[in-house]
C-alpha cells in the first residue's frame, strides 16, 4: 500500500521531492533494477496529466521528484491529484500518493 503524502507546489518555481524508500523491515529499497514514474492530474480521471522527472539518486532506495519553473508556471492554481510508482520487470509498485496544491504565483518575471 501506497504512503499517503499531500504536497504543495508554489506556481512558477522550481520543485523538487526527496522520498526514501524503505522495504518492510525499514531497509533501503534496492532499485537496481526499476524505473520510477509519476504524475499528477486535475482528477483520477482526467485525460490530461503533468509527469514530474523522476531520478534515481542512488539505487538505496532514495528517489527525487521535480518540476522546472516554467511547468509549475504553466499549472493552474488549484487542487490535484499524484502518485509516484516504480516498475520492474515482475512488478510495478505505487510507492507514494495523495493530493496537490499549486498556490497561485504573484510576480511573474
Amino acid at each position: 500500500m501506497a504512503t499517503v503524502q499531500n504536497i504543495v507546489i508554489d506556481q512558477g518555481t522550481t520543485f523538487s521531492l526527496d522520498i526514501n524508500l524503505t522495504n518492510d523491515d525499514a531497509s533501503a529499497k534496492d532499485l537496481t533494477s526499476y524505473t520510477v514514474a509519476s504524475q499528477m492530474r486535475k482528477s483520477y480521471e482526467a485525460s490530461a496529466s503533468t509527469s514530474f522527472t523522476c531520478v534515481k539518486v542512488d539505487d538505496t532506495g532514495k528517489v527525487t521528484i521535480s518540476l522546472s519553473a516554467v511547468q509549475t508556471a504553466a499549472l493552474k492554481p488549484g487542487r490535484y491529484v499524484y502518485d509516484v510508482e516504480i516498475t520492474s520487470a515482475s512488478e510495478t509498485l505505487r510507492v507514494l500518493e495523495g493530493l496537490v496544491t499549486v498556490t497561485p504565483e504573484v510576480t511573474k518575471v
